[in-house]
């Protein structure tokens, strides 16, 4: 690559990394953002082509479908949902029934994605009674689980879609099953853990008092405006990802694993897909996109901007940034270091 080109993908990342954390104006337009700057990097590339707008118009499709349709099937069932949870409220103890509601979310994110896995459970946390605090952690810990969980096929949220279409050609082949075959056995462990940790302390912490509520109720408008939206922000990470894709293949893939993991922490403040765009090439070997892989998920936990079903959870049920911090940034430290060893070991 011609070194002003380099200097102008690199522009692009910085801005791309900094300003969704750093302005309020941006964080709130994030999709809008993006794809500008996807744009941009795809002009400064020179990589624009037919086939990569046929793309980067195809592939958000299957997710924005899913986002829409189960969206619309969540509001009519909503009393019902409500009607089950008292039920199983009735027939399982606290400890069972988090346990079991957090594991559901975590393993289902990958089918009925994220999105949807975080919007259930912000309506079952309105529907609980325990003390706040002990909301706000289930919440967090959830949310861990679900963001790996959904990890786990191109369904699940943009950070997977872009994996599997990137490395859909040549040496990778992937297909729909090429991250659970791949990733599983990293993620599934971490699901119970994470499904444990939320359970722990139920029954002490019951409350008659409100704890967690929702700041609105969802319309129709509402579920069809957030689909547009998800088509929007997987499009933008399709063409940010094919703008920095030359900058990546020059110096990612030479990357020792271990700095790649480590890295990959600024997933806390940046939603993790955007640095997947940016990171997963062709080029890459099975071991390496493991360690990238799992470093954004696990990272991309610690804080709010830094996955979907954060920001969705964090917003609908108005959690505080030192709030979420405060149990994200201690676990998710102590799971990057037990997943960097285990990993460096094993993988």
């Amino acid at each position: 690559m011609e070194y002003l080109p380099i200097l102008g993908l690199a522009a692009v990342m910085l801005m791309t990394l900094i300003l969704p954390f750093s302005v309020r104006v941006v964080e709130e337009e994030i999709e809008l953002f993006l794809f500008v700057m996807g744009a941009l990097a795809v002009s400064i590339s020179k990589a624009w082509s037919w086939h990569l707008i046929f793309e980067a118009i195809k592939e958000p499709v299957p997710i924005t479908i899913a986002v829409l349709v189960m969206g619309l099937l969540f509001k009519l069932l909503r009393k019902k949902l409500s009607s089950l949870l008292k039920f199983l409220r009735k027939k399982m103890s606290p400890e069972k029934l988090v346990f079991s509601i957090v594991l559901f979310l975590g393993l289902f994110s990958s089918v009925i994605t994220a999105i949807i896995s975080a919007i259930i459970l912000s309506e079952i946390i309105t529907l609980l009674k325990f003390k706040k605090e002990f909301e706000v952690k289930m919440v967090v810990f959830a949310c861990f689980a679900i963001g790996m969980g959904a990890a786990l096929t191109p369904l699940g949220e943009p950070l997977s879609t872009i994996i599997v279409s990137k490395l859909k050609g040549e040496p990778h082949n992937a297909d729909f099953f090429y991250l659970i075959k791949n990733l599983a056995e990293w993620i599934v462990p971490g699901l119970f853990i994470f499904s444990w940790l939320a359970s722990k302390g139920a029954s002490e912490n019951i409350s008659n008092e409100e704890g967690l509520t929702e700041d609105y109720i969802e319309t129709t408008k509402t579920v069809v405006f957030r689909a547009f939206k998800v088509f929007i922000f997987v499009m933008a990470l399709i063409l940010l990802g094919a703008g920095i894709s030359p900058l990546a293949d020059k110096f990612i893939s030479k990357m020792p694993v271990e700095l790649l993991f480590w890295a990959n922490s600024i997933s806390a403040v940046l939603d993790n897909a955007t640095l997947a765009a940016a990171e997963i090439t062709p080029s890459l070997t099975d071991r390496q996109i493991t360690f990238i892989v799992m470093g954004l998920i696990v990272s991309g936990g610690m804080l709010i901007p830094g996955n979907i079903p954060n920001i969705i959870c964090a917003s609908k049920l108005n959690i505080k940034s030192k709030e979420w911090a405060k149990t994200g940034l201690t676990y998710g430290a102590v799971f990057m270091v037990l997943y960097f060893f285990v990993l460096y070991f094993f993988a």
